[in-house]
């Protein structure tokens, strides 16, 4: 287990501020699994030197130990980012689709007030509700990516790398209540990022749906909103709105 696992702590952060001027994921555990090598780097296959008295080498031959290191690394899959790396940074719970990774309201406050600086250069908030709802209130530092264009055109044309490697850039996706703009803008993401790479490799390999959605997380956390304000997407006042707005996300 702990070829493929590096252990993470939180520590304390400084989140930037960003401004902003569809199945789930097919990756197969299985298929992740099997790409993974029995070594100490990726590449490397599980040497057949001997070693000292009472040690155990693992050998081709030894298909009861692969076997169980395999079945080891299946049962870690569910809770290793895209490229299978590491494990994920922040708390996850349980969300309505299975394939995504969901964090609390409590998390993301966490993470504005740098909870995990020690180990997140960039957290990107994408808010996936439309310009109206953003500019009715909105969570401090967010972006608004409304439509799949500006996701492409703020994500993936001049891709957010850290500086430094030990550090890791984070996507938290939300939209009014997290049900459906903004998981469906998570998947969008995640998709177009693998058909830029050769399989496990991506840009942004660790990505979160914020559970409850702006909503929520306002209610519990208005002193991280700008203005502290929650306009709802069926707002009476911006029917027009909200119409046009429909027919671009289509």
């Amino acid at each position: 287990r702990q070829l493929f696992r590096s252990p993470s702590v939180p520590g304390s952060v400084s989140k930037p501020v960003l401004k902003w001027g569809q199945p789930s994921d097919k990756d197969s555990p299985v298929k992740a699994k099997r790409q993974r090598r029995v070594a100490g780097t990726p590449g490397q296959e599980a040497s057949v030197e001997p070693v000292g008295d009472g040690e155990v080498c693992l050998e081709p031959s030894q298909s009861a130990q692969l076997e169980k290191i395999e079945n080891l690394l299946a049962n870690d899959d569910q809770e290793l980012i895209g490229d299978f790396s590491k494990p994920h940074l922040l708390p996850t719970v349980e969300g309505k689709d299975p394939g995504l990774k969901y964090i609390s309201p409590d998390t993301l406050a966490a993470v504005l007030t740098g909870r995990f600086s020690s180990f997140v250069e960039s957290s990107i908030i994408a808010d996936c509700r439309y310009p109206y709802e953003y500019e009715g209130g909105h969570i401090k530092g967010a972006v608004n990516l409304p439509l799949q264009r500006e996701v492409e055109e703020f994500l993936l044309e001049q891709p957010i790398v850290p500086l430094d490697a030990s550090k890791r850039v984070i996507v938290i996706f939300h939209c009014e209540f997290s049900v459906e703009r903004g998981p469906k803008m998570c998947k969008f993401l995640r998709e177009r990022d693998r058909s830029c790479h050769e399989y496990p490799q991506l840009h942004y390999p660790e990505l979160y749906v914020l559970k409850g959605g702006y909503r929520e997380f306002f209610f519990q956390f208005p002193s991280h909103c700008e203005p502290r304000d929650y306009r709802p997407m069926e707002h009476a006042a911006f029917k027009e709105e909200l119409r046009k707005f429909r027919g671009q996300s289509r």
